[in-house]
């Protein structure tokens, strides 16, 4: 795919994933699959988040050793990771409604800002890693080397906190 077209398909993905992320806030909650069990989509949505966080710390080891066919991998398989758990994410948040974390004093605004920045990075995270990706498969390493200073860490923190905040929610949920 040419380099122009790919950046036309980030911005259209980054504002159809976004998109369908802040619908679920304001759509009415349905099941998706008549009769299906959605309680423990929560956990596997964290431990696909654990995962991606794994392969990018395995992407940033094998970069920084010069693997390139390894650090590809890596980031193919945080690439599926993240793609499993935003299906999985969407299909909770589009069929059951918003669990309200019920904790209070210090923990309550850690929760809140660890909840807080995680929202506005993962909003930023889609089309940052998809630039990376792009500028990666279209051989303009230079460029790739510049957005994934910024996009690696904040992927880290994305993946990683989206654990976080699911171990502070868990006892809140409806099982």
């Amino acid at each position: 795919m040419p380099y122009r077209n790919s950046i036309l398909l980030i911005w259209i993905l980054t504002i159809a994933i976004n998109g369908l992320i802040l619908l679920t806030f304001f759509l009415p909650k349905v099941s998706l699959v008549a009769g299906c069990d959605y309680s423990n989509l929560p956990m596997l949505n964290a431990i696909l988040n654990g995962l991606t966080f794994f392969a990018l710390l395995f992407a940033l080891f094998a970069v920084r050793r010069k693997n390139i066919l390894l650090h590809r991998s890596s980031i193919f398989l945080a690439f599926s990771f993240t793609s499993l758990f935003l299906f999985s994410y969407l299909l909770y948040h589009f069929s059951m409604p918003s669990t309200n974390y019920k904790g209070d004093g210090l923990l309550r605004g850690v929760y809140y800002f660890i909840l807080l920045t995680h929202v506005v990075l993962a909003a930023i995270i889609v089309p940052l890693g998809l630039l990376a990706l792009a500028f990666a498969l279209n051989n303009r390493i230079s460029q790739h080397r510049k957005i994934a200073r910024w996009t690696m860490p904040i992927w880290l923190y994305v993946s990683f906190t989206g654990v976080v905040v699911y171990l502070l929610i868990n006892p809140y949920y409806q099982h």
